[in-house]
């Protein structure tokens, strides 16, 4: 493993770079969220490829290439067996792909570990944001979800960067702090409860504010655990895909963790939530 890597300060001088790019990518991903069925697909799909690709230089620099493709065509596998709502035959899918591409490795002389990780990493997210979006109430979950995961994400960085304080975990991430942890959290909160409101997510203000919670906490450990990933093998960014931004694991390493817990969150709420 390399040493932690000082903290460094936002550059505001990338700031105007860093709005262009999501002014294009937000709205590309709310318009996917609202048509649903194939927009969805195919946005979950490239988005897939890209991360694969990804994972592939960041994990495999001997063969990038057949890793980034082994891991794309486990990955995708999965998830067009769920948009073809077969969940038993998705979750399969992922073992035997995270199988095959631990074999791929194996022949390339790349870890097979770090290969199967990838379908695993990747995967779980794919699955849950199509199951998500395909429920009854599909569009206003999801809405709900992006909403959690960049509330948290805007809220920690304003906050932590006007309280500073205590480091949250300095050996994977020295730039982020206590006082922007529970920032963001109180956004992810807020952000629920506001979805659930003016939407038909037909949840209570406390349940939503629940939601959030546990969407915000997911979030936050999906961006350390990517900072560790990233330690480990050795990278300041996963990429350079989106100018000012860095790749496109950096921007959604969060999303990747909340995903999973947010449909969790939407099973439950077929059971009932105490009143």
């Amino acid at each position: 493993m390399t040493s932690s890597p000082p903290a460094r300060r936002f550059d505001w001088n990338n700031l105007g770079t860093r709005i262009a790019s999501a002014s294009v990518l937000i709205p590309a991903v709310i318009l996917a969220l609202w048509f649903g069925g194939w927009a969805w697909l195919l946005l979950v799909s490239v988005s897939v490829a890209l991360l694969a690709n990804e994972w592939g230089v960041m994990s495999a620099p001997v063969a990038p290439v057949r890793i980034a493709t082994a891991v794309t065509v486990g990955v995708l596998a999965s998830v067009f067996a769920m948009y073809f709502h077969q969940p038993a035959l998705a979750w399969t899918l992922v073992v035997i792909g995270a199988a095959l591409s631990a074999l791929v490795a194996r022949g390339t002389a790349e870890r097979p570990a770090d290969a199967a990780y990838g379908v695993i990493y990747i995967a779980p997210c794919a699955i849950a944001l199509l199951w998500l979006r395909g429920e009854e109430h599909g569009r206003s979950w999801a809405t709900m979800l992006f909403a959690v995961t960049w509330s948290a994400d805007i809220c920690a960085f304003l906050v932590g960067s006007a309280l500073k304080g205590p480091k949250l975990w300095p050996r994977f991430s020295p730039n982020k702090t206590w006082s922007g942890f529970f920032g963001g959290l109180v956004g992810a909160m807020i952000a629920a409860v506001m979805v659930a409101t003016f939407s038909d997510a037909t949840l209570v203000w406390h349940a939503a504010a629940l939601v959030g919670l546990a969407g915000g906490l997911a979030t936050m450990a999906g961006d350390l655990w990517e900072s560790a990933l990233k330690r480990r093998f050795g990278v300041k960014d996963s990429g350079d895909l989106i100018p000012g931004h860095g790749g496109l694991l950096d921007r959604v390493d969060g999303l990747m963790f909340a995903s999973v817990v947010i449909a969790g969150a939407r099973l439950i709420d077929h059971w009932g939530w105490p009143a």
